[in-house]
Parts: structure tokens; sequence; C-alpha cells
């Protein structure tokens, strides 16, 4: 009974809780006995299994007086980076390591008020800095998915690895995931789920540890297409403490899924066939293409000619962001303190502990395009690069209802193996990040293996607030894509790596 409850959708738990074939509490024990089970995936920087017992048991008495939420009783995961009162939020790094902030982010908040139920805080890459959950203070996550080659060790994706592993591991039903340039629909390409980052102010960013704070966005991490819809009809909304957040009305997203995309037009952007993209993802786009005529849309070529320039912008705009963000970081007020002789020593040396070297290389990045003599040479390029990308955006958007790309040019990679090689690690956001610039946005469905038995996801992109499309569509190429492999349970026979309980 248990493996058979951690293996179901959310939406499959609602109708089950519903109908009386098992209450919250049951669904929750299984997924703790799941989590408890998956230790050596280093998935939780913190558990809370005892609060959620009793969430569940509340979760029980509303739904027996008929006032159950939306997502009554389900179990997820949040991904450390959202602030939950009183349990610690660490964001990956030492610098918080003990941080126990005073209040909620709206998101969770959301979550909680609809009747979800927290199992932990998901593993991430420091600060969100990362695309292979190698950079966390806590260790590295690893990827539930072992390839057929070989018992070697992959990696998640990043910076949301915690998130997507837990999911695809059946830990739990769903997670929250941010997405600054891919943190979202990477990792959920390696690890064989659905990603969704929403358009840049659906979802409020308020509560949530800042990165880049222009690109920052949080989403959805689940089984399904219609998972995700049921979750960010939950996250979505307008919220006054965040001033990026738009007042627009949240549509019915599981009211999109219609299985009808006949007369859409997709486009197909000539820029995302890199030269060097393997001959797996290419033939999965291909067929991607081809579910897509299959069900009745028109694909379209179109153009995005500034897209070869959205990494290297990213990667000034980011930093740049960071390196503000995280100035507050200082020993003074809150975090980690490493004691000096002087308040300037203490400054150096409490950041100098405090941070990850891929943190401290991003804010020196930052630092150095935002110095005197450098801004206008790269910082105020890159925004006017970023301006241009969107407005490729804006171009073929009026004539195309939605995009369709590669989510990321490799499957999941070993760990170290591109550890000690910035540029290589920095080059997996190629295909998400031109959508992060310009704040649309995008899908991650698992689609496909490649011949090691890795899963490979293809994306959705589509117009500003028009999720609706973006689910559709990727609920359409679920559906014919027919993606049922999951990860093989290895880990069962690992010993516990320690990670502590609330």
């Amino acid at each position: 009974m248990t493996e058979e409850l951690t293996d179901l959708t959310i939406s499959e738990a609602l109708l089950g809780l519903e109908s009386g074939d098992f209450s919250a509490r049951e669904l929750v024990e299984a997924h703790i006995s799941a989590m408890e089970r998956a230790k050596a995936l280093n998935l939780f920087i913190t558990e809370t299994a005892e609060m959620a017992l009793a969430s569940s048991d509340m979760c029980d008495s509303r739904r027996r007086k008929s006032k159950a939420g939306v997502l009554d009783g389900i179990p997820i995961v949040v991904k450390d980076l959202f602030a939950t009162e009183n349990i610690v939020t660490t964001a990956g790094s030492k610098m918080l390591e003990r941080y126990v902030p005073p209040y909620e982010s709206t998101v969770t908040k959301k979550l909680w008020s609809s009747g979800a139920v927290m199992l932990g805080k998901a593993n991430l890459d420091e600060f969100a800095m990362g695309s292979s959950n190698e950079t966390s203070f806590f260790g590295p996550v690893e990827n539930p998915w072992r390839s057929n080659e070989g018992d070697y060790q992959f990696v998640p994706g990043g910076s949301s690895g915690g998130s997507a592993g837990a999911v695809s591991a059946r830990v739990a039903m769903g997670a929250t995931g941010t997405d600054t340039g891919g943190s979202i629909r990477q990792p959920a390409s390696f690890c064989g789920v659905v990603g969704l980052k929403p358009t840049y102010g659906r979802c409020s960013r308020w509560g949530i540890i800042a990165f880049a704070s222009s690109l920052d966005q949080a989403g959805p991490i689940t089984r399904t297409v219609r998972d995700a819809a049921i979750m960010l009809g939950v996250m979505a909304g307008y919220d006054s403490k965040d001033s990026t957040s738009v007042n627009l009305p949240v549509p019915d997203y599981t009211g999109a899924l219609t299985g009808d995309i006949r007369g859409l037009r997709i486009g197909i952007p000539a820029e995302y066939g890199l030269e060097g993209l393997s001959n797996e993802i290419n033939a999965l786009w291909k067929k991607g293409i081809e579910w897509l005529k299959e069900a009745g849309a028109i694909t379209v070529p179109v153009e995005l000619p500034h897209t070869h320039y959205a990494l290297p912008a990213y990667y000034i705009v980011a930093p740049a962001e960071a390196s503000s963000n995280l100035a507050r970081y200082d020993g003074v007020r809150y975090g980690l303190r490493v004691e000096g002789d002087s308040v300037q020593d203490m400054y150096e040396k409490t950041r100098t502990e405090g941070f990850g070297a891929e943190v401290r290389r991003r804010i020196m990045i930052g630092t150095y395009v935002l110095s005197a003599g450098y801004y206008d040479a790269y910082y105020l390029k890159a925004q006017k690069v970023r301006t241009l990308i969107k407005q490729d955006f804006t171009n073929v958007f009026s004539s195309v209802d939605a995009l369709i790309t590669p989510t990321a040019p490799t499957a999941a990679f070993r760990f170290g193996e591109r550890s000690n090689d910035p540029i290589s690690m920095y080059q997996n956001d190629v295909f998400t990040v031109p959508a992060s610039l310009a704040g649309l946005p995008g899908i991650s469905v698992p689609v496909g293996l490649t011949s090691g038995g890795l899963p490979l996801g293809l994306q959705i992109i589509g117009k500003p607030f028009d999720e609706e499309s973006v689910l559709k569509i990727a609920d359409a190429i679920e559906a014919l894509a027919e993606f049922s492999s999951r990860p093989q349970t290895w880990w069962l026979d690992k010993s516990d790596n320690g990670s502590p309980t609330v």
C-alpha cells in the first residue's frame, strides 16, 4: 500500500482522498517512509516529518467537515530558498546555516492555506547558483536515475536539484522550485519530471531569498502537467508586498487542459539547433514537432536572431544583481559572523568563510561589471542585449502561439564532470536562459530516454502570462510521448546520510 500511495500523482491522490480510499495521514506516512529510505540521495537539508504528520491530521479533520482545500493532504517539499516561519532556511549556504525566519514566504503561505503538507526543505545549489546541485554547503544531491552503461553517479541539475530529485524518486508528490536562468526546467529535464517557470511576476517573490531580482521566479515541479497546473493555480496571484507582482486574475489552469491544440501555431526557432547538439536530443525535438502536427497544431519555422547573445548577457546581468543582493550578508544583522580585528576584517572573514567558491565567483564577476569604467562596457550593453532578446520574442509571438525547443543540450552528466569548467557548466542553461531574460513562461516535459537510459525533456515557451497555452501544449506532448519510465530504487540499500530533522 505504501509504494502504491507514493506512485500516485497529485490529481490521483486528491481523488483518492475525496473518495475515502485512504487518509491524508496514510498518504503522508507513506511519503515519510519513502523519505527515510532515500537518505542516500541527500535530497533534504531539513526534514519536518513530525510537523507533516500533525498537519495531515488537520487535513483529515477538514475533509470530514467538507472544508478541504485545493491541495489538502498533498505532501510536498519546499526548496530551501523559500522563507518558512520558525523553520531553518539556509539557501544551501553556510552563511545562513542557522537562520530561522520570523515570517513565511507568500508562495508557501498560499500552499499551506490550500492544505498542502510540507515534508521538509529541499537541498539546492548555494543561493541557487549552479546547474548541477554540487555547490550546496550541505553536500551534493544525487540524481535518482542511473545509466545502464555503468554504475555512475549523476547530477540532478540545478539549482532546484533537491526538489526535482524528490519528485522523481517518489519521495514527494510535488515541490516548489525557483527559476532564474533555468533552475526549474533544467533539473526537471535531468530527473524526468515536469518543471514549470511561470511568467515573471505571476508568482510573488516575497520571502524568497534573492539571487537576481529581475529574473527570479517561483514555480512547481511535479510528475505530470496536470499536477503542475493544480499547484500553479495555488501558488500564483498578486501580492502587494512584491512590487514586481502583477495584478492579474489567476486563470483556471486545469480547465485549459482540454487536449485540443488544433490550429495552434507553434514556432520552431532555428537558433536552438546548436552545432554539436546531440543526435538523441535533436531526434526527440523532431519527434516532438511531429507529435504537435499529429495533434493538429501548425508548426512554423521562426527566427530569434539575438539568441546566441543570451547566455553571455545573462552571466553579466545575473551576477551583477547577485553581488548587490548578497551584500547584505556581512555578519552584522543576521546569519554567520566570523569575528575579526576590525569591522572590515570581520566583513572579509565572514564573507570568505560563509560563501562557497561559485557564489564568490559570481559576486566578483558582478562587482566587476558594475564597477566604474566597466558599467557601460558590460552591464549596460548586457541590458541592451536583453531588450533585443525580448523584442525578438515579441516579434515571433505576433505570428505564433508558442515555441518548442529542447530543454537542455545534454542529459544529466556525472558528478565532478564539469565542476572545474564553469563555462561548460554555464552552457547547460543555453536553451532556458533566453525565456528567463524575456520574463516568459516555460515548461519542461519528459519525453524520452537516451541510449544510456537517462531522461530528456522538451521545452514549451509561451507568451507573457499565457501559461494556459503553455500547459495545454505541454499536456498534449505528454499524452503523445507516453513517458512512463521511472528511476530504479537503487538507493534503498545505501546508508543514512544524517539529514537533520525538525
